[in-house]
């Protein structure tokens, strides 16, 4: 299906995109999470870093392990809700473009791997969705996923 066509049948399902703005705080809101989670994980090490800068080379150091629980996280939730946790709280959801349900393990996955990439390059994936009548982004070019309010 061609874009038009998808906006068509998002219509006839009286499906409506997600605007950028839940999209974005529903980014931060998984994020917050993720760093909450992080923060438990390492708090005593964090207690012992005083300086500023041993702070910052101590979290680049797992900047890998982010991404790898990033991923996950996303990976998980949206293959079994369909929703992050912040997407529930902004009341929205991804669904496959094509039959409009929730995306498989594996669409989830690419989606959590292209995710994390985009975050990597600066973001630029996300900014895409901007500048795209289904206001997807790379990850969900990559996965044929849309993201629509519940």
């Amino acid at each position: 299906m061609n874009d038009e066509q998808i906006q068509t049948q998002l219509a006839q399902e009286n499906l409506k995109l997600a605007s950028f703005n839940k999209r974005a705080i529903a980014f931060m809101l998984d994020d917050m999470i993720i760093s909450l989670i992080f923060a438990v994980i390492f708090w005593d090490k964090f207690k012992t870093l005083l300086d500023p800068e041993d702070l910052v080379l101590f979290i680049n150091s797992l900047f890998v392990y982010i991404l790898l629980v990033k991923t996950i996280y996303q990976t998980v939730f949206i293959a079994m809700y369909g929703q992050t946790l912040g997407k529930m709280v902004m009341k929205i959801r991804v669904i496959n473009r094509e039959y409009f349900d929730q995306p498989s393990y594996l669409e989830a996955l690419q989606r959590g791997i292209v995710r994390a990439l985009s975050e990597v390059v600066f973001y630029v994936g996300f900014v895409w969705a901007n500048f795209t009548p289904l206001r997807q982004t790379w990850h969900d070019k990559a996965a044929k996923t849309l993201v629509v309010d519940v």
